[in-house]
């Protein structure tokens, strides 16, 4: 088997002395950090769904967590599946679900993690003044909204680490676009690219033979990012 290329990320907004090493950190680091996640699912399927079930698992297991905490959001229940509202109206609902998990676990850092809407909703709650929130992991971050026009508003508030995770071919997001969104931020940001994913991180077998690689591969390089930069960003806070 090809071994794994190397991890492609981007970073700025550095503090004095970090590096791009992507090597997971000491495992006794993230044993006495002990996260709690808060994970919420895009817009069109639900925390059940095997992509959430399954990065839901990763993830625990990558950032050694207390807890992966997943839910559905209300426009999810009921035999008959409706559109999603808009963002703004789901943040009330989440934050409940953050003080929840809060006052279950106090005293662990608190991660909120999101794929797609869900995660620009986390960062819309990460914003709130009656929650600290130690660090936010955007799974594909849909920067596009209707019409093509950039929704970087909310991302440009943030005071909040933010760790970005996108595919390369991901039409929601252009890589341009959030870097020069990324240059514009306050927050400690770092981009982890998925060469040849979509908006879910699906990369083509043409893609994956080319390069010598697997889906499963290709993950774990983006689980190892997520570690490494929350490590970080934990540590300095």
């Amino acid at each position: 088997m090809a071994p794994s290329p190397p991890s492609k990320r981007r970073r700025t907004n550095q503090s004095k002395g970090d590096t791009d090493d992507t090597s997971a950190p000491p495992l006794s680091t993230l044993e006495k950090l002990s996260p709690v996640v808060v994970f919420a699912h895009g817009a069109g399927a639900p925390s059940s769904s095997d992509w959430m079930i399954r990065w839901k698992d990763m993830l625990g297991k990558a950032l050694h967590a207390v807890e992966v905490v997943t839910f559905d959001y209300p426009y999810m229940s009921g035999a008959k599946r409706r559109a999603p509202p808009k963002a703004e109206k789901l943040v009330d609902f989440h934050l409940d679900i953050v003080k929840d998990t809060v006052a279950k676990y106090p005293g662990h850092p608190l991660i909120l993690a999101g794929k797609s809407m869900g995660s620009r909703v986390s960062c819309m709650v990460a914003c709130k003044e009656d929650v600290c929130v130690s660090a936010i992991i955007c799974l594909g971050y849909p920067l596009k909204g209707m019409g093509g026009a950039v929704r970087d508003e909310i991302l440009l508030q943030l005071a909040v680490p933010i760790m970005f995770v996108q595919g390369s071919k991901d039409a929601l997001c252009p890589l341009e676009k959030l870097e020069s969104t990324r240059k514009k931020m306050k927050s400690l940001s770092d981009l982890h690219v998925i060469d040849g994913g979509d908006h879910s991180f699906k990369i083509g077998k043409k893609h994956l033979q080319t390069n010598g690689t697997t889906q499963g591969q290709a993950e774990d390089q983006a689980f190892l990012a997520i570690a490494a930069f929350l490590s970080r960003s934990i540590e300095e806070s």
